[in-house]
């Protein structure tokens, strides 16, 4: 899955508050992850399908429930992007400081 649909996925704001939710409660089953929402079940269940695809949560049967919690690894596509967005800024930020460096060895030979 391409870095557009993980954060396709997460731009909704309903599926964001389920993937926190999730987070922070770990297990829960699909009526309670749909209680707080003034949403349809079905709009629920296509909000779970959506985050399932995506890899951010998994399902499981427990008796009749079906059961949701957060995947660790469904986030290292965005670990991965920020981390190369980290390096980017860093090295950035590094080559500037070496053209200030260089700029002020210059003015002092002016002097």
């Amino acid at each position: 899955m391409g870095i557009h649909a993980v954060f396709g996925a997460l731009a909704d704001p309903t599926r964001l508050a389920i993937v926190e939710r999730l987070l922070q409660s770990g297990d829960l089953t699909a009526g309670e992850i749909a209680a707080p929402f003034d949403i349809s079940k079905p709009a629920i269940s296509r909000h779970l399908k959506v985050l399932e695809d995506a890899g951010f949560i998994e399902r499981r049967t427990q008796r009749q429930f079906r059961v949701f919690r957060a995947r660790r690894d469904g986030f290292a596509e965005i670990e991965d992007w920020m981390e190369r967005g980290r390096a980017f800024w860093n090295g950035s930020f590094d080559r500037l400081e070496k053209m200030f460096a260089n700029d002020e060895g210059h003015d002092a030979a002016d002097d």
